[in-house]
């Protein structure tokens, strides 16, 4: 595995402020979270932003997919859960991260994994397509959302894919990969520790793809959506990281 399972240190953070300027919609029995670029910065790409746990009604997940409208994409999150996302600073006394992935605390006892979640990511990346008539595609994942990126990468229908701080990630999965990738990592990290970075490094050079893998120093799991900004490096990393995604797609997506 280049990436450990979820931890506590998936669901643990801080809760920013914003408003949210996109819109919940629901794309078949999926509920998904769309934010769209004003006409004057709107460049006919799209991203589909697969998130961490705490899902696609997280503030923090919501106030970062703006940011990536602002800059000219059209974006659709999903609820990778079917409704059953995982609480911000969850009680470990009574929370398990492992029973959450089977289903077991769900309505609808859905395991989360990828037989329940391939559709939706699936069906994300059409509805930009044929929707909203986006010529180039890119995935921007956190945490669980990256195994996802990963999943995915492997065809000329995404152009690129940005990953922050993976969990779950399969090694056959990363050597499936085909399209430029780009990772956002932790110094602190036990869910992608040195070890399974310096792995997933080696992985893409023999792959020959474009990739970049960049270290952020003093900042914990989850820093890319749940840091404290109050905190001077946090915030710099996570905005950091953003700018990361962005030069990244920017270069991967744009026009020969």
């Amino acid at each position: 595995m280049t990436s450990n399972a979820p931890g506590s240190c998936c669901y643990k953070g801080v809760k920013h402020e914003g408003q949210p300027r996109g819109r919940i919609e629901h794309l078949g029995e999926t509920e998904v979270y769309v934010t769209e670029p004003s006409a004057s910065a709107a460049n006919g790409q799209g991203i589909v932003y697969l998130t961490d746990i705490i899902g696609h009604k997280f503030i923090n997940a919501q106030l970062l997919a703006d940011q990536y409208a602002e800059n000219g994409y059209v974006v659709i999150m999903p609820d990778l859960f079917h409704g059953d996302p995982v609480p911000l600073n969850s009680d470990m006394a009574t929370f398990s991260v492992p029973t959450w992935v089977s289903g077991v605390y769900g309505e609808r006892k859905v395991p989360h994994t990828p037989p329940s979640i391939d559709p939706i990511v699936k069906a994300s990346i059409a509805e930009l397509r044929e929707k909203y008539n986006c010529k180039k595609l890119a995935l921007a994942g956190y945490c669980f959302g990256a195994k996802y990126v990963i999943r995915f990468l492997t065809s000329d229908n995404i152009s690129a894919g940005f990953i922050g701080h993976p969990a779950m990630v399969e090694q056959k999965e990363l050597e499936a990969v085909t399209g430029p990738l780009a990772m956002a990592a932790a110094e602190i990290d036990d869910i992608f520790p040195q070890k399974l970075r310096h792995e997933s490094e080696n992985t893409l050079k023999a792959l020959g793809v474009p990739h970049q893998i960049n270290l952020y120093s003093g900042v914990v799991h989850g820093f890319g959506v749940r840091c404290n900004p109050k905190v001077k490096a946090e915030k710099f990393a996570k905005e950091s990281a953003f700018f990361q995604a962005l030069q990244w797609f920017e270069e991967h997506l744009k026009d020969e």
